[in-house]
């Protein structure tokens, strides 16, 4: 498996907002995505991390580089503080 971790700076006040559009998005239609998940920590400083899923890496850059996942970046960039910091790499499953 493969995706990307990212690091999101927004504030409280935009967090529902942010959700709305995650919830909006349309990833069970695109090929190769397995999930995403968003984790809120406890002690919310303005961050949330975002953790993303597929089912290789072909299918991930193919996601990124299409201009429709482009769109769908800016339609929730807005509710961000800066841009994202993204971390990609093989998903390793352990039990």
């Amino acid at each position: 498996m493969y995706g990307t971790v990212a690091r999101m700076k927004i504030k409280r006040e935009n967090l529902d907002a942010l959700r709305a559009e995650f919830d909006r998005e349309d990833y069970p239609a695109t090929p190769g995505f397995r999930s995403s998940s968003v984790l809120v920590p406890d002690k919310f400083n303005d961050e949330v991390i975002v953790a993303v899923f597929f089912e290789d890496r072909a299918s991930y850059v193919k996601n990124a580089s299409d201009p429709a996942m482009h769109e769908r970046y800016l339609a929730y960039r807005k509710y961000l503080e800066a841009d994202p910091e993204w971390t990609d790499g093989e998903w390793i499953t352990t039990q």
